[in-house]
């Protein structure tokens, strides 16, 4: 009964945070580069910044849900509004997890707190 526990428990253990940046580096690359820029600075009123963003370190479930779902209408960060729209990436709950642990680590942004392929999952349109 301990070995099968300890299997259970193995499975569900939360990937080190480094290994999802890493992970998260390369998501980065293939699917959000071409908008938001290789250092995260997007393009001012068509694209918004990831680089020390205020609306995504204030609204991180917002900023999964519009990886997720996508996005549309207007957001204000840093103090400029944008009116578009970011089509759902088709990633997976684990992708999206490590995504956004490579941004909210990322070029002036930093967070204490690690998103977790089970928190993604929470998230509900």
């Amino acid at each position: 009964m301990a070995l099968y526990i300890s299997l259970i428990v193995g499975l569900y253990q939360q990937k080190p945070l480094d290994l999802s940046i890493e992970e998260g580096t390369l998501i980065y690359q293939d699917f959000c580069l071409q908008c938001h820029g290789s250092e995260g600075k997007g393009e001012s009123g068509v694209f918004p910044p990831l680089a020390q963003s205020d609306y995504l370190m204030e609204n991180i479930i917002q900023s999964i849900e519009g990886i997720k779902y996508g996005m549309r209408g207007e957001i204000v960060v840093n103090g400029v509004v944008y009116k578009g729209m970011m089509a759902a990436q088709g990633l997976d709950d684990e992708e999206i997890a490590d995504v956004m642990n490579y941004i909210l680590n990322s070029w002036g942004n930093s967070t204490r707190e690690q998103i977790t392929e089970e928190k993604v999952r929470s998230v509900g349109p």
